[in-house]
């Protein structure tokens, strides 16, 4: 029997269970999925979490199950790609024949003294709870700082300015405008809502440094109550170990999302290189690939000699609970319409996974 090792259950390798299940396993193969928790995150809500809008419970959902696949709950200590073998934390050893590495991302800090130690994250559900608790307990009045305007960077000031409207909120930018690679017209409209509610977006920021309760923005010294980083990502600190060959930061791949010099070793997520930045979206995309070739493997057919172009639909953001902003297609919407979009989106999946 092969051993079909999905390592972390993200929203790629839930993709891949998705294909996979109920019909589409061959016989003479079962899936055995790593995971630290058992159930799957929904990452693209952490924010939520970790501004206290919305409870743990609602941004998980159940593995599926099945007769030949089973899980082995635990952190990922070492992948041994010599002998195909992982190793968890507990002295566990899973063995493979065929490995899918989606095991996530974490914090990068560009080599900002003090970053490390005196940021908050929003990269794991643990770190997103303890965020929320030191967010929560912060005194009337008292200054956040949110380092990093990307897409997880306004959904969570806008979130906790819902949740905490005592609140000073200052968002760091380090481009000359908000979402400066889309439109004007959608950066004007976020730019316009954190005018309204409060929220300082401080332009062509450059954070220098970071000590306990301050920031230095160039040279200048700005006191906060509390930090959270979100300002870029790299695969977590077990996939660099590997030693696997790196692209801008995350790990190589071929067109058949398997690293160049092993045909049994996938990448999806946040961790597989790409002309895409990390979303939940791509990882979906790369996952739909890596099963067409698993498949096709396991029937012993020819791979085609190109794979598909992986293309992505667009993005979707909120501000707060009522307002929000979709850019699809190249069309920009925003408002209510679009906030809706995207809970009609987290309700679908929910549902379609759960």
């Amino acid at each position: 029997m092969r051993n079909l090792v999905l390592l972390g259950g993200g929203y790629g390798n839930m993709r891949v269970l998705l294909r996979l299940l109920p019909n589409n396993l061959p016989e003479d193969v079962q899936i055995t999925l790593v995971d630290r928790a058992p159930f799957h995150s929904l990452k693209t809500e952490f924010y939520a979490l970790a501004a206290g809008t919305t409870p743990e419970k609602d941004i998980r959902v159940k593995f599926p199950e099945h007769e030949r696949l089973s899980a082995v709950y635990g952190e990922v200590e070492s992948i041994d790609l010599e002998n195909k073998m992982v190793l968890l934390d507990n002295g566990t050893k899973v063995e493979y024949d065929d490995l899918v590495i989606g095991l996530g991302c974490e914090d990068t800090y560009h080599g900002v003294p003090g970053a490390d130690e005196f940021t908050y994250s929003i990269q794991t559900m643990a770190k997103s709870r303890i965020t929320y608790n030191t967010l929560a307990e912060l005194p009337s009045g008292s200054s956040v700082g949110i380092v990093g305007a990307g897409l997880s960077g306004i959904e969570l000031a806008s979130e906790l300015r819902e949740s905490r409207a005592d609140l000073k909120i200052k968002l760091f930018d380090r481009g000359p405008r908000i979402l400066k690679d889309f439109p004007e017209r959608l950066s004007k409209y976020v730019k316009k809502w954190f005018d309204n509610h409060d929220v300082e977006v401080i332009a062509q920021s450059n954070i220098t440094k970071v000590a306990d309760k301050v920031l230095y923005n160039h040279e200048e010294k700005i006191e906060v109550d509390a930090v959270v980083w979100t300002a870029g990502i790299q695969p977590v600190k077990v996939v660099r170990d590997t030693g696997l060959e790196l692209d801008r930061g995350r790990v190589a791949v071929t067109q058949y999302m398997h690293v160049p010099n092993d045909e049994h070793v996938y990448v999806v997520g946040d961790c597989a290189a790409s002309q895409f930045g990390p979303s939940a979206q791509l990882a979906e995309e790369q996952a739909e690939h890596i099963v067409k070739v698993l498949k096709l493997r396991w029937n012993n057919q020819p791979l085609p000699e190109k794979m598909p172009e992986i293309k992505l639909k667009g993005f979707m953001g909120a501000l707060g609970k009522k307002q929000g902003f979709v850019y699809l297609a190249d069309k920009t919407v925003t408002g209510r319409i679009a906030r809706l979009m995207k809970s009609g989106l987290l309700w679908m999946y929910k549902r379609h996974n759960g």
